[in-house]
């Protein structure tokens, strides 16, 4: 099982993840950020999803950076995998217990996770305020 190394040492509270993952994306203003709390639900791959898309590819790509940079940062933790630079349309950050979703716009409205996990709890983030 491969771990990533700082997690071994400073286990993280999940809350306080996805609080830095979404000030990441605020910070580079990431649009319609929702966090899709799929805990409940027998056997799903992990615990939350944060969802948010960006305006082009160079603003994907900055928005992915954004939350990689804040959650070093303030936590220490790199994600265990990641997927989607090569063309910026759908950047996957996968911290295990939370995996973050960057789309376009047009990728977000084709793939709609939130549809597809709509017996998940929905939290849509408020643009103006750091809190759910």
């Amino acid at each position: 099982m491969i771990k990533n190394k700082i997690s071994e040492t400073k286990p993280h509270d999940k809350n306080v993840l996805i609080n830095y993952i979404v000030a990441g994306i605020r910070e580079i203003k990431g649009l319609d950020i929702v966090d899709v709390n799929i805990s409940s639900i027998k056997n799903a791959i992990c615990d939350n999803f944060i969802i948010c898309h960006g305006t082009s590819r160079k603003h994907v790509d900055a928005i992915a950076d954004s939350v990689e940079q804040m959650v070093w940062k303030k936590t220490g933790e790199k994600p265990w995998h990641k997927e989607g630079f090569q063309n910026a349309e759908w950047v996957l950050l996968d911290y295990v217990d939370v995996v973050v979703h960057i789309f376009n716009d047009a990728n977000r409205k084709f793939y709609n996770l939130e549809g597809l996990w709509a017996d998940a709890t929905i939290n849509h983030f408020d643009p103006l305020t750091e809190s759910k």
